[in-house]
């Protein structure tokens, strides 16, 4: 329901097609989502003395540099709603769910920027890739096995509690 609501959050933002301004102007939680993202990575290159700005709604930039664009595919809602999909699904007290979902979902932008931080940095400082996987397959990876330790440490808590 989340990954697929947020796709039609984002077919009805995008303008053609099933554009509506309503959608776009009051619903476009995506646009906050890509816009903290990429404020999280001017922040995290700024605390290791990296100078960037943002170009537009799309675009961080390194000061006389290269940039990224960060698409839609970069903004980890796969991830964030399967996270919350998982919290949601365990009966749980509110408080508990809410603190679990947030925690996680704070954890998953986290890493995100970190990831968008180090391909920015990477491109400026022609860092070459000694992994075999592209690098989003490598976030999607590293990400689902945070997801199934904050998984393993849920479970952990709530038997604990029970």
């Amino acid at each position: 329901m989340l990954f697929f609501g947020t796709k039609a959050v984002i077919g009805l933002t995008v303008p053609g097609g099933y554009y509506s301004s309503f959608v776009a102007n009051h619903l476009d939680y995506p646009a906050l989502l890509r816009s903290s993202l990429l404020n999280g990575t001017r922040l995290m290159a700024g605390i290791f003395g990296y100078q960037t700005y943002l170009r537009d709604a799309y675009h961080i930039t390194m000061l006389n540099g290269n940039g990224v664009h960060l698409v839609y595919a970069c903004l980890g809602y796969g991830l964030l709603s399967f996270w919350i999909a998982f919290i949601f699904a365990n009966q749980s007290s509110i408080l508990k769910t809410v603190a679990w979902m947030l925690g996680g979902c704070f954890f998953i932008w986290l890493i995100n920027v970190a990831r968008i931080s180090l391909v920015l940095v990477s491109s400026n400082e022609k860092w070459t890739n000694s992994f075999s996987m592209e690098q989003h397959t490598l976030f999607n990876v590293v990400v689902y096995v945070s997801i199934f330790l904050m998984i393993w440490v849920f479970q952990r808590s709530e038997k604990r509690s029970a």
